[in-house]
């Protein structure tokens, strides 16, 4: 089933929107240099809508990522250093893609793609996840995965962000909501024949979240937004607020990962050319498999230095203030637009 499309006034709204975000992000004035951004920006032309993002564990410095919506079966490996794509995988065994928001790797260098968006507002009856083994070796090819059907206990839902858990291996679904969305968890294991109903356990209040990603300890859980982020403590999976993050300025935030070392959070975007941009973990970070450290504020109540801390970022978000509030002005527009039924 393939996604439905938009009527034409839509796509040049949706062409316009995305030319007046990037004329308004354009005009920030240069940000101060900021010590702890190794990012890289992806080359390949193929690579317009990079909506999510999964650091390999067989490769070092290899990040995996896809296209938004039904550009097709396709996973991209980037290797960080250069920019340059260095293996395309197919993924056999799946239907058609509809809407792929997510990417995350779980145990056994597993990867979860997550078709789980919905931008006709929550209509879709269901929604799939396709399982697949990391390639060995990085060469272009195609790859057999698995096809997940998935709903929702309270019903459908725009989603946008897939988590896999790197301890055990269970599956979680944060919705994307305006006002602050929910975090699922999936069964224990999946099941390839019967429908897998994933569960609310926990709001997560204050954040239209796009994507996330766990700690490689899992102990650790950041969700992003377009213009914020916060870092939790899972908490066995009643999240508490560590402190917020460290978020950039992008074109349109849309990914996030952390580095296998748990030293740093990827931050990527959508676009042609777009820039995957590196932030040091709040306090540190957790590591692989250490004990991680309570950043923020010592109770954990979420009273940390958040985005203005002492990286810089405080004095950016302060001149670029006007610029992204009239970003938000657009972005709340076109998708109030966007989710409108169409007579055509």
């Amino acid at each position: 089933m393939r996604r439905r499309p938009l009527p034409p006034l839509r796509r040049r709204l949706r062409a316009g929107f995305a030319g007046l975000a990037a004329v308004l992000l354009a005009a920030l004035p240069a940000a101060p240099a900021v010590a702890d951004d190794d990012g890289f920006t992806m080359k390949d032309s193929r690579i317009t809508e990079s909506s999510g993002l999964a650091a390999s564990r067989q490769h070092p410095g290899v990040y995996w990522t896809h296209n938004d919506s039904d550009d097709g079966a396709f996973l991209y490996a980037v290797d960080s250093e250069t920019g340059e794509t260095v293996a395309t995988v197919t993924m056999t065994g799946v239907g058609t893609p509809r809407d792929v928001e997510a990417i995350s790797m779980g145990p056994d260098n597993k990867l979860y793609v997550g078709d789980i968006g919905d931008n006709l507002g929550g209509t879709w009856a269901y929604v799939w996840i396709y399982e697949l083994p990391e390639p060995k070796e990085l060469k272009d090819q195609t790859v057999k995965a698995t096809q997940y059907v998935v709903k929702y206990e309270d019903g459908a839902r725009d989603a946008e962000a897939l988590m896999v858990h790197p301890k055990t291996g269970r599956v979680y679904i944060a919705d994307k909501n305006e006002a602050g969305g929910s975090l699922y968890e999936g069964p224990a294991e999946l099941s390839a024949s019967d429908t897998n109903v994933f569960k609310k356990i926990d709001s997560v209040p204050d954040l239209e979240v796009t994507d996330g990603a766990f700690s490689p300890d899992g102990k650790r859980l950041a969700l992003r937004a377009y213009f914020g982020g916060i870092l939790y403590d899972w908490n066995g999976g009643k999240i508490k607020k560590v402190e917020q993050l460290s978020v950039p300025l992008q074109r349109q935030g849309e990914s996030v990962t952390f580095e296998t070392d748990g030293s740093k959070i990827m931050y990527g975007s959508e676009g042609s050319g777009s820039s995957v941009v590196a932030r040091d973990v709040p306090g540190g970070g957790s590591g692989s498999g250490g004990s991680g450290s309570s950043s923020g504020s010592s109770d954990g109540s979420g009273s940390g230095t958040g985005a203005a801390g002492g990286d810089g970022t405080g004095s950016t978000f302060k001149v670029g203030a006007l610029a992204v509030a009239g970003t938000v002005v657009v972005v709340w527009g076109f998708k109030r637009l966007l989710r409108r039924p169409s007579s055509s």
